[in-house]
C-alpha cells in the first residue's frame, strides 16, 4: 500500500472491483431485460423497485464505507483490535437494519410501491418483484458492508468472487424462474434474493477463515457510542449519495408517470444502461479509496495526491470514450430491452442527454471519495449531496414545467455538470496542501 507504484496499485485493486461492479450491474440489467420481455408494465416495475434497492444499498454503503475507511486507516496505524470493533459493529448493524426494512416493507407493501411512483397498472408487477427484494434485504445491506471492508483491506479479489458468483447465479436463474417456471416478475425477484444470500455466504468466508486482517465477532460489537457515530458520519456521504438517488428516482418515476408507463419503462431501461458505464468509473474510484485511506493513515500524503490525480484522469477518460460509444448507438441499446416505438424514442433521447452529463461525474464523485476515505466528513457530505440529490431533485421539479418530458430527461445530466463545476475548486484547494 505504501511502496507499490500508484498506477499499478490502483489498477490491481480497481480491476477486481470493476469486474464486481459490472457483474452486479449486468445482473441488475438482466432483470430488466428479462422482465421487459413480459410487458411494458413489468419493465416499469423494475424502475419502481430500483428506488427501494437504492435505499437498501444506501444503508449498506454508509456502514461499509464508514467502517472501511476507519479500518483502513487503523490498519495503516497498526491498530488491528480497534479495526475489528468497526467491522463487527457495522456488520451486525447492517443485518438489523436489513431485517427492519424488510419487515416494514412487507407490512406496508402496497403504499410503499405507490410512494415509489407506481401507477395502478404497474402496481401488481412492482409488488411481485419487491416482495423478494425485501426478503433479501438483510443480505443486501450486510453484503455491501463486507464487500466494502474487503476492498478497504486491499482484498478486492475476494470481494469480486462474492459479487460475481451471486451475479452469475442470478443470470442463470432469471430465465428459468421467469419463463420456464412461469413465475414472471416474481421470478426475477426470487432470482435476485437467492443470489444475494449465496453472495453473502461467500463474502463471509475470508473473515471466518482468517484470510482478512480483521475478524467478525459479536463480542467485538462496540459498547462505545462514539464508534457508531464515527461509522455513521464517515459513511454518511455514501448514505446521502445512494439515499438521495433513491428519493430522486422515486420522484423521477412520479414525474414520468404523467407521460405514461412507456416513460417510466424508458427511464428504467436508461438507468440500467448508464449503470454499465458508471460501474466502470465507480470501480476505478473504489480501487482508489483504500490506497487513499491507508496512505493518509500512514502519513504518505504525496501518494494520496498522486493517487487522486491518476484516478480522476483515468475515470474521466473511460467515461468520455464510453459516452461517445453509447450516445452514437442509443436507439439500438434501448431496443435490446423493448422495441415499442414510444419506449425507443423516449429512451434514446434520455440516454443521449445522460451521456453528456456523465462525462462530468468524476469531478464530484472521485472528489467525494477522496474526502470520505481520509475522514474529511463535512466536505465529503457536501460533494456527495450535490452529486446525488441537492441539485437533481430541484431540477426534476423545475425543468419539466418549462420543457416537459425533455426537461425530465435533462435534469440528471444538468445536475452532474453543475456538481462537477462546484466540486472542482474544493478538491483542487485541498490537493495543494498534500505534500
Amino acid at each position: 500500500m505504501t511502496e507499490t507504484p500508484i498506477p499499478r496499485l490502483i489498477l490491481s485493486l480497481a480491476v477486481p472491483t470493476i469486474i464486481s461492479m459490472m457483474i452486479t450491474t449486468i445482473y441488475n440489467t438482466a432483470d430488466t431485460a428479462f422482465v421487459s420481455r413480459i410487458s411494458v408494465a413489468a419493465s416499469g416495475a423494475t424502475g419502481i423497485v430500483f428506488s427501494l434497492m437504492a435505499v437498501l444499498q444506501a444503508f449498506g454503503f454508509m456502514l461499509g464505507h464508514g467502517a472501511g475507511s476507519n479500518i483502513s486507516r487503523l490498519l495503516g496505524a497498526r491498530k488491528v483490535d480497534h479495526a475489528n470493533v468497526f467491522l463487527s459493529t457495522s456488520f451486525f448493524l447492517a443485518v438489523g437494519i436489513g431485517v427492519l426494512i424488510g419487515a416494514g416493507g412487507l407490512l406496508f407493501l402496497t403504499p410503499l410501491m405507490r410512494l415509489l411512483g407506481s401507477t395502478e397498472s404497474i402496481l401488481p408487477e412492482a409488488k411481485a418483484y419487491a416482495t423478494w427484494i425485501l426478503i433479501a434485504s438483510p443480505a443486501m445491506v450486510s453484503g455491501c458492508v463486507l464487500n466494502n471492508v474487503l476492498r478497504y483491506e486491499g482484498l478486492a479479489f475476494y470481494a469480486m468472487i462474492g459479487l460475481t458468483s451471486g451475479g452469475i447465479l442470478n443470470l442463470l436463474l432469471d430465465p428459468i424462474l421467469i419463463f420456464v417456471l412461469r413465475l414472471g416478475t416474481a421470478g426475477a425477484g426470487l432470482a435476485t434474493a437467492i443470489s444475494q444470500y449465496i453472495s453473502i455466504a461467500i463474502l463471509l468466508r475470508p473473515f471466518l477463515r482468517g484470510k482478512s486482517s480483521t475478524r467478525i465477532s459479536l463480542s467485538a460489537f462496540t459498547r462505545n457510542t462514539s464508534d457508531v457515530v464515527n461509522i455513521v458520519l464517515t459513511g454518511m456521504p455514501s448514505m446521502l449519495r445512494q439515499g438521495m438517488n433513491g428519493i430522486a428516482t422515486a420522484l423521477l418515476n412520479q414525474q414520468a408517470a404523467v407521460y405514461g408507463d412507456a416513460a417510466i419503462a424508458s427511464f428504467s431501461i436508461v438507468n440500467r444502461v448508464v449503470g454499465l458505464m458508471f460501474s466502470v468509473a465507480l470501480g476505478i474510484g473504489q480501487g482508489f479509496q483504500p490506497v487513499s485511506a491507508f496512505n493518509y493513515g500512514a502519513r504518505k500524503y504525496s501518494r494520496v495526491r498522486k493517487a487522486f490525480l491518476f484516478t480522476i484522469s483515468l475515470a474521466t477518460l473511460v467515461l468520455i470514450l464510453s459516452c461517445i460509444l453509447f450516445r452514437s448507438n442509443a436507439e439500438y441499446l434501448v431496443m435490446l430491452f423493448r422495441k415499442d416505438t414510444d419506449v425507443v424514442e423516449i429512451g434514446s433521447t434520455v440516454l443521449r442527454y445522460a451521456c453528456i452529463g456523465l462525462m462530468f461525474l468524476p469531478l464530484s464523485a472521485i472528489g467525494s471519495m477522496l474526502f470520505q476515505s481520509i475522514g474529511k466528513k463535512g466536505r465529503a457530505m457536501l460533494l456527495s449531496t450535490l452529486q446525488s440529490g441537492a441539485l437533481f431533485i430541484p431540477l426534476l421539479l423545475i425543468l419539466p414545467r418549462f420543457l416537459g418530458l425533455k426537461g425530465l430527461a435533462m435534469a440528471q445530466p444538468a445536475a452532474y455538470v453543475i456538481a462537477g463545476l462546484i466540486s472542482a475548486p474544493f478538491t483542487l484547494s485541498f490537493l495543494s496542501t498534500l505534500y
